[in-house]
């Protein structure tokens, strides 16, 4: 591509100049050269000219491993001395018209490039730098002391940037996702998802080239916030996909990055690592307000609203589902769990699997007899929660489907929401009792062994549930689903 070409598909100026709040572009003809601030933000000090030159070697290094042909080179800046006072990257110039930013605020169709991307960034990951110390920053407890120092740095800025309500609940709900959570992250890196990654993954830095995608500016100054989950990495172009507007891009980019990486990663966690890496851009633009860009401050709160969106979205919730028999409580679990995209125990199943029975065997006995009796039961629930505990530990939302109607079970799950974190959400079915009545003579087949008789001796003897969310489950399934979801949102 010639100069004159390359200029007209860029900012149609053979020279210009961009700034960040750690360094500054200069674009001249088709090359652009990279110099870094001598600036100390804390979580980098680049004010000696010896680290600048070596993180500008590590940078060309780094970034080669997705962009090989970009990055052509470091180059010494000179003064009239002739003494070397400061280093440069130098790269090749990419068009603007090609940024994936610009393409996406153009509406272009990207469907198929953010596939291509997925693809990428799995195969990426697939091939990076794994091992102990690279581990070590994927644990539950370094991924806690990343987010309390960039809510220290933010800090500062509450009042005058950031509300601060807004950032106090965003404290809040991370460090409740965290603190059940050490099981899934030692799972994640026990099964090599941590990975030395790119870490700053940003749509204005990556071109879609006729060549292939070309993803610039890995983060070079701290090995330690590269080495990150690889889930924590791609979500960091997700995010600023929906901060642009592509909300279902981002999406989309997560769905395939799954499929070709193979990450079974519940959907909570998902929703903590694109929290966090909009809270990462909460403080670069706290960081850049101070510098003096005004701007900078609109673009804090909206990456806060998008943090705290996803926090909310991303609660690891154990919901019980109870009622008496045919009140629609097993269908109500299942629509749930499916919407939710959560895990559903049913205690008709875990009962006759503790009893060694098929679930679909009839075990039909009289009140409180036979698998139905008392110390049965017990066991029922006990065997429903250790199973559920296990799930919630690893991000897992949880939908417990029984009757419920002892106090002193309810209280079991209860505290295994507490212990847990886990945002505790009970619903009890209810439908008048010709509903059911006629749901009871019209059964066939199904796992539940309950009759019209068993069912009015269940009616006597249910503990009161004032904190239940009553749902009538009289209507059709969808409006069950509707009550229920308006009660957990």
């Amino acid at each position: 591509m010639t100069v004159s070409a390359l200029t007209s598909r860029t900012t149609g100026h053979w020279a210009a100049v961009r700034e960040t709040h750690i360094g500054s572009v200069f674009l001249v003809g088709d090359r652009a050269y990279k110099l870094k601030k001598p600036v100390d933000l804390g979580f980098l000090d680049f004010t000696r000219r010896e680290t600048r030159e070596r993180v500008c070697h590590k940078e060309v290094t780094l970034n080669r491993r997705l962009a090989p042909d970009a990055y052509l080179g470091v180059a010494d800046v000179t003064g009239p001395d002739g003494q070397v006072c400061d280093h440069l990257v130098v790269m090749r110039r990419m068009p603007d018209d090609r940024r994936l930013a610009t393409l996406v605020r153009e509406g272009a169709p990207l469907a198929g490039t953010v596939r291509d991307l997925a693809r990428v960034l799995a195969r990426f990951h697939d091939r990076a730098q794994r091992g102990p110390e690279v581990s070590a920053q994927g644990t539950r407890d370094a991924i806690r002391a990343r987010w309390r120092a960039s809510f220290a740095q933010v800090r500062p800025f509450h009042g005058p940037v950031l509300d601060a309500d807004i950032a106090a609940e965003i404290e809040q709900r991370t460090e409740e996702f965290l603190a059940g959570r050490e099981a899934l992250f030692e799972h994640r890196v026990n099964t090599g998802r941590v990975v030395d990654g790119h870490g700053d993954l940003l749509a204005d830095d990556i071109f879609c080239l006729d060549e292939g995608p070309q993803i610039l500016d890995c983060l070079e100054f701290d090995d330690h916030l590269r080495w990150v989950d690889a889930l924590d990495d791609v979500a960091f172009l997700a995010m600023d996909l929906e901060r642009l507007g592509a909300r279902e891009l981002g999406r989309s980019l997560l769905d395939h990055y799954a499929e070709f990486s193979g990450d079974p990663a519940p959907s909570a966690l998902r929703h903590h690592f694109l929290a966090y890496r909009a809270f990462v851009r909460v403080k670069v633009a706290c960081l850049r307000h101070q510098q003096g860009d005004d701007a900078s401050a609109q673009l804090a709160r909206d990456y806060a609203d998008i943090a705290l969106r996803h926090l909310r979205q991303g609660v690891v919730r154990l919901i019980l589902v109870g009622g008496l028999p045919a009140s629609g409580k097993s269908t109500l679990a299942g629509a749930l769990a499916d919407h939710l995209g959560a895990t559903v125990l049913r205690s008709d199943r875990v009962r006759k699997e503790l009893a060694g029975l098929p679930a679909e065997q009839s075990a039909a006995a009289e009140y409180e007899r036979g698998i139905y009796s008392p110390e049965h039961t017990k066991r029922t629930y006990d065997e429903l929660v250790r199973r559920a505990e296990r799930l919630l530990a690893m991000g897992e939302t949880v939908v417990l489907d029984a009757s419920w109607n002892s106090a002193e079970h309810r209280a079991v799950a209860a505290a295994l929401g507490t212990r847990t974190h886990s945002r505790l959400k009970p619903l009890r079915c209810w439908a008048p009792e010709a509903t059911t009545s006629t749901r009871l003579a019209s059964r066939k087949g199904g796992i539940s062994d309950a009759t019209p008789r068993i069912a009015r001796h269940m009616a006597t003897h249910v503990h009161p549930w004032p904190d239940a969310h009553v749902v009538f489950t009289a209507g059709t399934e969808r409006d069950s689903l509707t009550q229920a979801l308006a009660y957990l949102d």
